[in-house]
């Protein structure tokens, strides 16, 4: 099975790693340290864990509260929300509103084809002098 990217969010008690980096919720480093003092600094201050970069050595974890999480959370879906995705093709149609019937029969046509292939279509309308 392809590894799935993990949503972003606490990651509990179930760290692979011994050692970490280990990142204040400040946003100051704290430096490497073995897995099972962050978790003890986690529940000393009531926080949680995130894996912010699995990618480095060693891992880097933030310590966060709840409400740091979900303002993350809300970031990333917003930010994912604005990038179209990946191929997926967006089609952009622009005319005045005093477009004549028949050029207007013929671009719902082309919309229409468009939806049909699952494209994105944005539609434009200007408004005539």
């Amino acid at each position: 099975q392809p590894k799935r990217k993990a949503a972003f969010g606490s990651v509990g008690r179930r760290i692979p790693y011994r050692i970490l980096h280990v990142i204040n919720q400040d946003g100051e480093s704290l430096g490497n340290m073995h897995r099972a003092e962050a978790l003890r600094l986690m529940d000393e201050h009531s926080l949680k864990l995130v894996l912010l970069r699995e990618n480095e050595e060693p891992p880097v974890y933030r310590l966060m509260t709840g409400q740091q999480i979900h303002e993350e959370q809300l970031k990333r879906a917003e930010k994912k929300k604005g990038s179209p995705k990946p191929g997926v093709v967006q089609k952009e149609l622009s005319f005045s509103s005093a477009i004549a019937k028949n050029d207007l029969e013929i671009k719902t046509k082309q919309i229409a084809q468009w939806i049909e292939k699952k494209h994105h279509v944005k539609v434009t309308i200007r408004q005539a002098k």
